[in-house]
């Protein structure tokens, strides 16, 4: 399993690289009042990438906090009692899962 990985992150790594070498060509982004940026198109589209994975993580901090806030509110679980490997065949237990907090907002 670890070579399929492996040869799956090497696949990726290599396809990127190929992308990269192909793109080389400058581009200029406009911005507001005359402003204007040059560079290599790869580099263009991997700031919009990290811009939008940063924007992405923003947007769920307040969620984040929210849920941990709530999480630190409610009393722990009681501990479970182990299983006995004869217990294992009479199927999963009968008890409702714990409730979660409702979703709000998104």
């Amino acid at each position: 399993m670890r070579i399929v990985v492996w040869a799956l992150r090497a696949f990726v790594f290599f396809a990127l690289f190929a992308f990269a070498l192909n793109n080389e060509q400058q581009v200029a982004v406009h911005g507001f009042f005359g402003t204007q940026w040059r560079a290599p198109l790869v580099i263009v589209v991997l700031a919009a990438f990290a811009a939008g994975a940063a924007l992405g993580v923003l947007a769920m901090v307040p969620a984040w906090w929210r849920h941990r806030r709530v999480a630190r509110q409610r009393p722990p679980p009681p501990a479970a009692a182990p299983r006995r490997a004869a217990d294992s065949r009479l199927g999963p237990p009968t008890e409702p899962p714990p409730e979660h907090p409702p979703r709000e907002g998104l």
